[in-house]
C-alpha cells in the first residue's frame, strides 16, 4: 500500500500514516477477537470495534455524544469505559488494540486504560 501525498500534507501526518500501514500488517480483527480502533482529533476521541474478516463495524463510541464538560484524558477515559460497557453487553470481552499510528501516550493511553477498567482484555 502506497501513500499519496500532496504538497499540503504535513510530515507529521505522513509519519502517522506510515506507522498505521506498518501496524495494520500485523493487527487484524477476527470474530473471536475484534479490533479496537482509536482515532484522536484535536478536540474529540473516537473508538470503534471492527471485525476485519466480515469487514463490519460492530460498535462505535465517540466523545461527541459523551460531552459532559470534561476534556482531554478524562473524556478519553469516559469513551473507553462506555465502549467497554457496550462491548460486554454485546458479548465481546477480548479485543486487539489498534492505536492507528498514534503514539501510545496521553489520550490514547487513557482510552485504553478506561477500556481495561470497563472489563475489556487486550
Amino acid at each position: 500500500m502506497k501513500l499519496k501525498m500532496t504538497r499540503k500534507t504535513s510530515t507529521r501526518k505522513i509519519a502517522r500514516l506510515t506507522k498505521k500501514i506498518r501496524i495494520r500488517k500485523t493487527v487484524n480483527g477476527t470474530p473471536e477477537r475484534p479490533r479496537l480502533c482509536v482515532f484522536r482529533s484535536a478536540k474529540h476521541m473516537y473508538a470503534q470495534i471492527v471485525d476485519d474478516v466480515a469487514a463490519t463495524t460492530i460498535l462505535t463510541v465517540s466523545s461527541l455524544k459523551l460531552d459532559e464538560g470534561k476534556s482531554g484524558k478524562e473524556l478519553a477515559t469516559l469513551v473507553g469505559k462506555e465502549l467497554a460497557k457496550i462491548a460486554i453487553s454485546k458479548g465481546i470481552k477480548n479485543v486487539v488494540f489498534d492505536r492507528n499510528g498514534f503514539i501510545y501516550h496521553g489520550r490514547v493511553q487513557a482510552l485504553a486504560d478506561g477500556a481495561r477498567e470497563g472489563g475489556l482484555n487486550f
